[in-house]
């Protein structure tokens, strides 16, 4: 893990702390998990390899993140004047692999389930739109027209 910036340290509880009006910047070269252990912390976490790669979290006491090897993550305390402390695994290869595969092939999966379903749905609604149609396209050909449909001889 490389640290850009001198606001974090350690003290005698586990973790490291960000003062007030500081910030942290981190790029890990493994996979990782930031848990937050006391107050609320800004998060912004940019994934270079994706092209929706930017976001912000804000995270409170107990609550983690997922920060993938090559990602680049500020973090500040949310309030203005409080500190904020953390704590920093790097997560074993084995445990981070069924994220990837989450990642990698479960979620488009899922989304190319999704857009099937929605396409399956629209084309039901076109078909009972063409078939509603159907006394129109056929008027004439073999149907007993009303006489509100027919002009009398």
């Amino acid at each position: 893990m490389e640290t850009r910036s001198d606001s974090a340290s350690t003290s005698s509880r586990r973790g490291f702390v960000v003062g007030a009006h500081r910030a942290i910047s981190l790029r890990p070269a493994e996979d990782s998990r930031l848990i937050v252990t006391t107050g609320r912390a800004w998060v912004t976490l940019n994934l270079p390899h994706q092209p929706d790669g930017l976001g912000d979290h804000v995270l409170g006491t107990g609550e983690s993140l997922f920060v993938p090897a090559g990602a680049h993550l500020v973090m500040e305390p949310w309030i203005r004047g409080e500190a904020l402390r953390f704590d920093w695994s790097v997560i074993p290869q084995a445990e981070a692999s069924p994220q990837r595969f989450s990642r990698e092939v479960v979620a488009p999966s899922r989304e190319l389930a999704t857009a099937l379903g929605q396409a399956t749905l629209a084309f039901g609604r076109l078909l009972r739109g063409v078939l509603g149609y159907t006394e129109f396209l056929v008027a004439g050909r073999g149907r007993v027209l009303s006489r509100f449909e027919s002009n009398p001889p």
